[in-house]
């Protein structure tokens, strides 16, 4: 067992290549058939300890799972489980991991289960726990987590920096999310988080995407950090860093704000995979550099434009569209698109984003028309009722504009418009923003003087994580609909669902009458 372990402690440090060869040599050496031979004789007659770490030595060293002695020690391992003590169990667990369901693992795999859950009330030991809980995996029974879930929180008050890592990521492997344990776990990492490699960073965002755990202090120190430490970085790391950030809708403005000087003083280091990464992230968290907007985008062009010959038709629509979203018209790559083979070849796919792809090229050519310098604002906006039926989620907000207003003739409501805009309600007021018009006396003709709100109801998800900053689609809209002579009000659904009648009633006069409530200026696209 000491030779097998040795071995394997050797193994694993080594590179993937070097442990291709060194396997080979392993397997070929009559030492380690003889070692073998050996262990299959004694396995019976082997400590628990020894046993549980021999099997655990020759999975992690690649002996195939097909072979007489993995399955004996297996078989062994079931045999005496009674035996084990805590450790041996969390070393058995980790092996288990590692293989594929057969027969006898299956009934190891059964058993183990039905200990831990036995066990479980005497584990103190939190690396012990966290090993339990990243080896039960998500199709652990939920008593079972909920278990694991209680014996870490009792120990939750000992949680070293390493454990702390070690518990907030098997809570990603259980797919469990504990919010007291993950609450915990972040607090200390945030003290610690310089002492964190590069790797278990960008796990901690995976982790909390996948819990759908969504902590600002947390997410923030990690920006700062990566933020304050910036020249330790390779360019490339911090495309993964954003990246991640972006999936989880957070927006780290330092960070962003750093690496649009490194794109603009030296953009060769963007091939297309990252030049297609920076483009998501910069347009879904709608992020555009305040001194440098116009550099940035013409960097990012001319980067585009290098690719063309290469670029598949499906990631070229992905890269106008960020662009477009960003409200930049790359005029190039936007010929290259709306060429007709291209274009039919993305409609004509039988492919599952077939909807997907319609959609961003729908977005492509309303920004082309709508973003275009020459175009004017419309006199006049041709709309109609999408359906007189309002939605559950808007009802409340449709009974106080009614006791607000006095008359549902005051409002549209699922108002359609061009270019596929939906607008939950709109409201026509007179120049001086003091009165509401009927919306029939205004109906027929265009008229300067009446001014147009649109009213958005939209989810916290439309807004980056713990601002009221919108995203890019969200922000795109609203760009649009200001063109077409909306003053558009965004409303958190969520926060006016939680309200009273007699409050929202009030929340909606003060957004109608209030002087502020909408400047006449252009939207931006980074309007917060």
């Amino acid at each position: 067992t000491n030779c097998l372990t040795t071995v394997w402690r050797l193994f694993k440090n080594l590179s993937e290549d070097q442990q291709r060869y060194e396997k080979q040599l392993i397997f070929e050496h009559p030492a380690f058939v003889k070692l073998c031979q050996q262990l299959l004789r004694d396995s019976r007659r082997m400590t628990r300890g020894d046993l549980v770490f021999s099997l655990h030595a020759v999975v992690n060293l690649g002996v195939p799972q097909n072979t007489l002695l993995v399955q004996t020690l297996v078989r062994v391992c079931q045999e005496k489980l009674n035996q084990l003590d805590n450790r041996c169990i969390s070393v058995l667990a980790t092996t288990l991991g590692g293989l594929d369901k057969d027969k006898n693992v299956s009934a190891l795999q059964a058993g183990l289960q039905l200990l831990v859950e036995q066990r479980i009330p005497s584990i103190r030991d939190i690396f012990i726990l966290q090993n339990l809980m990243k080896c039960m995996g998500k199709d652990a029974p939920v008593f079972l987590k909920k278990k694991l879930e209680m014996a870490v929180l009792k120990e939750i008050d000992h949680l070293t920096f390493p454990n702390a890592l070690r518990v907030f990521l098997a809570l990603a492997a259980m797919n469990y999310c504990s919010i007291p344990i993950l609450n915990a776990c972040s607090k200390k990492i945030q003290e610690n988080v310089h002492d964190a490699p590069f790797r278990q960073l960008i796990l901690i965002l995976e982790a909390c995407y996948n819990l759908q755990y969504r902590n600002v202090k947390l997410f923030s120190a990690l920006a700062d950090y990566v933020n304050s430490t910036t020249c330790l970085w390779d360019k490339r790391q911090i495309i993964l860093f954003l990246s991640a950030f972006e999936t989880l809708g957070f927006q780290p403005t330092e960070l962003m704000g750093i690496f649009v000087e490194k794109v603009t003083e030296d953009p060769e280091f963007l091939n297309l995979k990252n030049l297609l990464i920076v483009l998501r992230v910069y347009s879904r968290l709608n992020y555009v550099p305040r001194d440098q907007k116009h550099l940035f985008f013409e960097t990012l062009h001319s980067c585009l434009n290098k690719y063309l010959p290469q670029i598949s038709n499906t990631e070229l629509l992905k890269a106008v569209y960020s662009l477009c979203i960003l409200g930049y018209l790359p005029h190039r790559a936007l010929d290259e698109l709306l060429q007709k083979d291209s274009r039919d070849e993305l409609l004509l796919s039988d492919d599952l984003y077939k909807e997907q792809k319609e959609m961003m090229l729908r977005c492509v050519k309303a920004c082309m028309e709508l973003d275009s310098p020459s175009f004017v604002k419309p006199a006049f906006v041709l709309t109609e009722n999408f359906s007189s039926l309002v939605s559950l989620n808007l009802r409340k907000a449709r009974d106080a504009l009614i006791e607000l207003l006095g008359d549902e003739n005051m409002f549209r409501q699922n108002v359609e418009l061009p270019y596929k805009y939906h607008i939950d309600f709109e409201i026509r007021m007179d120049s001086d923003r003091k009165k509401v018009l009927p919306i029939a006396a205004t109906d027929d003709h265009a008229d300067s003087s009446v001014q147009r709100l649109a009213f958005l109801f939209v989810p916290l998800s439309a807004f980056c994580v713990g601002t009221t900053h919108p995203q890019g689609k969200l922000a795109m809209k609203k760009r649009h609909l200001n063109k077409l002579g909306y003053h558009v009000i965004l409303v958190l659904n969520k926060k006016f669902q939680e309200m009273t009648n007699e409050d929202a009633v009030e929340f909606l006069k003060g957004k109608i009458y209030s002087e502020n409530a909408f400047p006449f200026s252009e939207v931006t696209v980074q309007d917060n």
